[in-house]
């Protein structure tokens, strides 16, 4: 019963975790369905420095070779495999253990888990862990809720193993068992949101601009060096840059099918977003342009019979540099827009749980680590630190106000975009997003009238309070007592 920490599930994440546990002098346990991979993590630690890695035979093994109070992470396909997973792990454990479920988890299977282990007292943490391979070896974003005692339990590891940057480690205490899950669910929401928007740039830049790959890559290499620097440009650019290892000829980027792959966390994100009645405009395109990419075989038949835009440079105007320049300003902000979509999300979830999340703190997490790590962090951190009572990151006076200077530019990119047939629907859709929240009156009084009218369900006057409804025709009928009345669902 010598080791601080276990690790369960070893997987290339599993794996990579594991050693950097270790790599920070916590002795390491590690089990695994299969005892193939099991060796070949405590190889590599032998490989990698004489690590304090060692296996396990079976789960009883693994558990028993744990100090305690027990700490386990299980790092397994989400689903039926983790409940699998903790049945085998919680015969064995004893009351004040925890387990940390560090996968893409639904919250409500974390609320279910973490009940059904009370009764045993054992403590249940769900954590998000974001950056990938590379991240879970050299320092991911870590993103915990649970019971307190139990983060405390964790937090002298998971605060070194975690990604540094300038104000401490990219891991904070969120909240209650299921904040930590719900806010990685929001991160991949807004991961989504920000590689579709990178896509539509690229993709007016190849078939407007007419730019070759490397001309591509330069740009996005110098982007990375603005207030656009992140872990999605830098890798963008190198992406472009890459030669076709297959062929050897051409890059790899355009012998890639254009069909993209999901793992339910996006989805999951706009299903929080409509029970939360939140706007999610940006994330909810970049999940329909997955969904579209998906027919291939029918965008092919209907790409011989629907036609786009045959038109001239002289209809509408393309200056490369300037439509350069446009697209930078469009980015930026559509990706803040997309950010501040997202926050909403965690900030009304929060309020709906009571978790009491410090919305500052999740983007001082994603500063390191993490996928969507980005520069423009440290703004979006400042401004929730300023004032944690701001409605909509968007109306900070600092965000406004480059949101204000962009605008221009956003607009001229979605006229081009629309003449020349190119889909943006993330870029117009945080525009939109955009120029409805900064509008003091919307066409909504238009919808509530032909809700009161079809439905009878009442609406609000703008010169008085009260709640009325209107006899529109000579058919329409009083309604009854209106105070009483519920309002209708449609």
């Amino acid at each position: 019963m010598s080791c601080d920490i276990g690790l369960y599930g070893l997987a290339v994440m599993g794996q990579n975790f594991a050693l950097n546990m270790a790599s920070h002098g916590f002795k390491v346990c590690v089990g695994n369905r299969s005892p193939a991979k099991v060796e070949l993590t405590v190889n590599r630690a032998k490989d990698e420095g004489d690590l304090p890695i060692v296996g396990s035979s079976d789960v009883e093994n693994f558990v028993q070779q744990l100090s305690k109070p027990r700490k386990i992470i299980i790092l397994v396909m989400a689903g039926k495999p983790v409940d699998d997973t903790i049945a085998k792990l919680s015969q064995y454990l004893e009351e004040g253990d925890v387990i940390v479920d560090g996968g893409n988890e639904w919250f409500h299977n974390t609320l279910r888990r973490s009940k059904e282990l009370e009764p045993k007292g054992i403590h249940f943490v769900g954590m998000g862990i974001s950056g990938g391979e590379e991240g879970a070896r050299n320092g991911p974003s870590l993103m915990p809720g649970g019971p307190k005692v139990a983060y405390d339990m964790i937090e002298p590891i998971i605060t070194k193993c975690a990604a540094q940057v300038n104000d401490g480690p990219c891991t904070a205490y969120l909240g209650p068992v299921g904040a930590g899950n719900y806010v990685k669910m929001v991160h991949n929401g807004i991961e989504y949101g920000d590689m579709q928007l990178t896509g539509e740039v690229y993709d007016i830049m190849k078939n407007v601009l007419k730019m070759s790959n490397d001309e591509m890559a330069a740009i996005f290499e110098e982007w990375n060096k603005t207030e656009l620097e992140s872990y999605l440009i830098e890798i963008t650019s190198k992406i472009l840059a890459k030669k076709d290892d297959v062929t050897n000829e051409g890059y790899v980027v355009d012998y890639i099918l254009d069909k993209t792959g999901m793992k339910g966390t996006g989805r999951w994100t706009i299903q929080e977003a409509a029970e939360r009645s939140v706007a999610a405009p940006t994330m909810a395109a970049s999940l329909d342009a997955r969904y579209i990419s998906a027919r291939k075989d029918e965008r092919v038949k209907a790409s011989t019979i629907l036609k786009g835009p045959e038109m001239t440079s002289a209809e509408i105007p393309v200056h490369k540099s300037q439509l350069l320049d446009d697209l930078k300003s469009a980015l930026y902000a559509a990706k803040v827009c997309s950010y501040a979509q997202g926050l909403g999300i965690i900030k009304a979830c929060s309020n709906d749980m009571d978790w009491n999340v410090n919305l500052s703190e999740c983007a001082r997490l994603w500063k390191g680590g993490c996928i969507i790590r980005a520069a423009f962090l440290q703004k979006i951190q400042d401004a929730l630190a300023r004032d944690a009572t701001l409605p909509n990151l968007i109306v900070d006076p600092v965000i406004a106000a480059e949101l204000n200077d962009r605008t221009a530019a956003w607009r001229r990119v979605s006229v081009v975009a629309i003449g020349y047939g190119v889909a943006t629907p993330a870029l117009t859709g945080s525009l939109n997003y955009f120029d409805s929240y900064r509008r003091a009156s919307l066409p909504a009084n238009l919808t509530q009238a032909q809700r009161d009218f079809f439905g009878g369900h009442t609406y609000e006057r703008t010169d008085r309070d009260g709640v009325f409804h209107c006899a529109w025709t000579p058919a329409h009928h009083s309604i009854g007592n209106i105070n009483e009345r519920k309002a209708g669902e449609v």
